[in-house]
C-alpha cells in the first residue's frame, strides 16, 4: 500500500501502488472504467496513426484504441514499464514538457491527468502542440466545484477500491471555463459532457456480480467530465 507519509497529490504514490494497476478490482478500478469511456471516443486508426496518451499510467487506454502507434508519457517509472507490457511505446516526461515534436500526433489524450497538474495552461498548449491540424484532443478530468470536492475527495476518497486516500490535490481541480479558453486559445474549441458510473452497474460491479461499470452520460459537468475537439487548421 502508498506510504501513508504522501503528501497529496504526490506522484511517488503511482510507484508506490504499482502492481494495482492491472488489477480490476484494486484501487485503480474506477480508472479501467473511464479508459473504455475515454476510448470510445477516439475514432479507429488507420496505418501510420499516431495517439499520444498524456499521464499514461500503466497503460489502461491501450486495450480500447486500435490502428494507432500509441505513445504514453509519463512520470512513473514503474508504471511505464508496465505500459510497455501492453504494446505503449513509453516515453519518460512531465506533460507540461513533453519531449516529442510538434505536430507529431493524430491524436492526444489527457484522461485524469489535468486535476493533478500545477499548471493546467502549460499542459493544455503542450497537448495542443503535439496536435496535428485536424487531430482530436480528448479529455476526461474532475471539475473545480464545491460538490466534486464532496464527492470525488470527501466521500470516493473515503471508499476502498474507488479512490486512493490522498490522490488528489482539491486546489488542482479543473476550472471548466479555463480549460476552454486555455484549448480555444490553441485552436481546438472543446465539447464539454457530463459522465458517472452506471448506478446499476456499479451496485452489482460491488457485489461481485459484474466485472466492470459504464460510464455513462449525466446533465452536469460539475463532478467528473469528459472534453474533445479537433484542432484548427494551423493558419487559422
Amino acid at each position: 500500500m502508498a506510504r501513508q507519509t504522501r503528501t497529496a497529490n504526490d506522484p511517488a504514490l503511482y510507484d508506490d501502488l504499482a502492481g494495482e494497476w492491472w488489477r480490476p478490482r484494486g484501487v485503480f478500478a474506477v480508472l479501467h472504467w473511464l479508459a473504455a469511456a475515454r476510448g470510445a471516443l477516439v475514432p479507429a486508426g488507420r496505418p501510420g496513426a499516431v495517439l499520444v496518451d498524456l499521464g499514461c499510467g500503466a497503460g489502461l487506454l491501450a486495450p480500447h484504441v486500435d490502428g494507432y502507434a500509441h505513445v504514453g508519457v509519463d512520470l512513473s517509472r514503474e508504471s511505464l514499464a508496465l505500459a510497455r507490457e501492453r504494446g505503449v511505446l513509453a516515453v519518460r516526461g512531465d506533460a507540461a514538457a513533453v519531449p516529442l515534436p510538434d505536430g507529431c500526433a493524430d491524436v492526444v489524450v489527457a484522461g485524469e491527468i489535468l486535476e493533478h497538474v500545477p499548471d493546467l495552461a502549460a499542459v493544455v498548449a503542450e497537448a495542443c502542440r503535439l496536435l496535428k491540424p485536424g487531430g482530436l484532443l480528448v479529455i476526461d478530468t474532475l471539475a473545480a466545484t464545491a460538490l466534486c470536492r464532496f464527492l470525488a475527495i470527501g466521500v470516493a476518497e473515503r471508499i476502498p477500491r474507488i479512490a486512493v486516500r490522498g490522490v488528489h490535490d482539491p486546489a488542482l481541480l479543473v476550472d471548466r471555463r479555463e480549460l476552454v479558453r486555455e484549448c480555444a486559445r490553441h485552436g481546438v474549441e472543446l465539447t464539454l459532457r457530463g459522465i458517472a458510473p452506471h448506478l446499476g452497474d456499479a451496485a452489482r460491479w460491488l457485489a461481485r456480480r459484474r466485472e466492470t461499470v459504464r460510464m455513462v452520460p449525466v446533465a452536469t459537468t460539475a463532478v467528473l467530465f469528459q472534453a474533445w475537439g479537433v484542432k484548427g487548421p494551423a493558419d487559422r
